[in-house]
């Protein structure tokens, strides 16, 4: 009988011409129905890819999955033992990694959250992992904000995860099917969801710019880690996705090269003195101060390293 009246919801929501426009979810029942042709009746649960091809799917996001599988095994033991269950999607909404505690594993996956299952939103309707990665944003689909009928037991907090480049990777999720779990838990799971994503993101970046210096401009709630990576001449060739958006930075952007301090707006024009300045002070530094030991090791007379260093400005 819920599942019947649950039915009748979505599709009077959809019939509504304006319904759309009241909520990100009846948004997203629209989409279901009149865009992906989907009914919230259909009984089938999620298929799923094989096993040599979950492999392949790993293998191809070995990267991504070594910075995220720490983060959400420490998610795991912070929310297992109340019934949640931790699952990491790809882009496409294939999931990678699952972890659920032994007594609830049976009932996640007779609902289909299971590895190698797929939860796009236009192969499942509204949920949590598929609408995150349709709107690129975090979301809660509570219960019967799902669009199928047969998963309104279950309660998703999702975040959506950025490659080093800014682009959409992955959505990671808590999934419940305990009825306690209400509004407000289901909120503070979610705030729990983001900062996690966050941190993998940041993590990611960090290993694959790990021979780069990295730069942290900021850190905040809404974005997470604003990084730059920059090459040994100090040229940016990286920005993670809050970089982007703080900074106004595109790929085109990136591809320029520019020095850090033009990417900041606190740079000088470059100068010859200015590179001489460097290798002085780090010859000097590397001597102990001591500049006939210095000028040994720049392979120049003493002579020659004072008039350098006197139009360089650095001072002994």
């Amino acid at each position: 009988m819920a599942d019947q009246h649950h039915s009748e919801t979505v599709l009077q929501t959809v019939q509504s011409p304006s319904s759309a426009a009241i909520s990100h979810v009846a948004a997203s029942w629209c989409r279901s129905a009149l865009h992906h042709g989907l009914d919230p009746d259909q009984l089938n649960i999620p298929e799923r890819i094989d096993a040599p091809a979950l492999t392949a799917l790993r293998q191809k996001h070995e990267m991504l999955l070594a910075a995220a599988n720490p983060v959400l095994d420490q998610m795991f033991r912070s929310v297992g033992r109340s019934g949640c269950g931790v699952v990491f999607s790809d882009a496409e909404g294939t999931i990678m990694e699952r972890r659920t505690s032994a007594g609830d594993e049976g009932d996640f996956s007779h609902i289909g959250l299971a590895e190698g299952a797929r939860w796009s939103e236009a192969q499942e309707g509204t949920n949590g992992i598929g609408t995150c990665l349709y709107e690129d944003k975090p979301v809660v689909i509570h219960r019967d904000q799902h669009f199928a009928s047969r998963n309104i037991g279950i309660s998703c907090m999702d975040a959506p995860v950025h490659d080093p480049h800014g682009k959409l990777i992955a959505a990671l999720d808590i999934s419940s099917c305990r009825s306690d779990h209400g509004p407000a838990m289901v909120e503070m799971i979610a705030a729990l969801v983001r900062d996690a994503a966050q941190r993998i993101e940041r993590d990611y970046f960090c290993r694959h710019f790990a021979d780069n210096r990295i730069v942290l401009l900021k850190e905040d709630e809404a974005h997470g880690a604003a990084l730059l990576a920059t090459d040994r001449d100090d040229l940016v060739i990286g920005a993670s996705r809050a970089a982007r958006l703080h900074l106004g930075l595109d790929d085109k952007a990136l591809s320029e090269q520019r020095p850090l301090e033009q990417i900041l707006g606190t740079g000088q024009p470059p100068s010859f003195e200015d590179g001489d300045r460097t290798v002085l002070r780090r010859a000097l530094a590397q001597a102990g101060g001591n500049a006939s030991e210095a000028a040994r090791l720049l392979g120049i007379g003493r002579a020659t390293l004072y008039r350098r260093m006197n139009r360089a400005g650095v001072r002994h």
